[in-house]
């Protein structure tokens, strides 16, 4: 089980996708958030953490934190 104090306006659940899936669903539902929203997605993908820290660097959006536990990984993005 994961616990954490971040606020969450949206879960996208990209468990069982293989790049480039998880970044292009993550993509979308960044486009529908508003300034400072917050997106927590979950995947399988282990790559998925270097991926989005690399997608966040080019389009400003903030990788607040990343995690795993049992093979889930699980990670937070505020829009910009």
């Amino acid at each position: 089980m994961i616990t954490t104090s971040i606020k969450v306006d949206q879960v996208l659940d990209c468990k069982g996708d293989i790049c480039p899936m998880p970044v292009l669903k993550t993509k979308r539902a960044m486009e529908k958030l508003a300034p400072g929203q917050v997106l927590m997605m979950q995947c399988t993908d282990p790559g998925s953490g270097n991926n989005l820290a690399s997608w966040c660097e080019h389009t400003g959006n903030e990788l607040i934190k990343s995690e795993s536990s049992n093979g889930v990984f699980t990670h937070y993005l505020r829009k910009k």
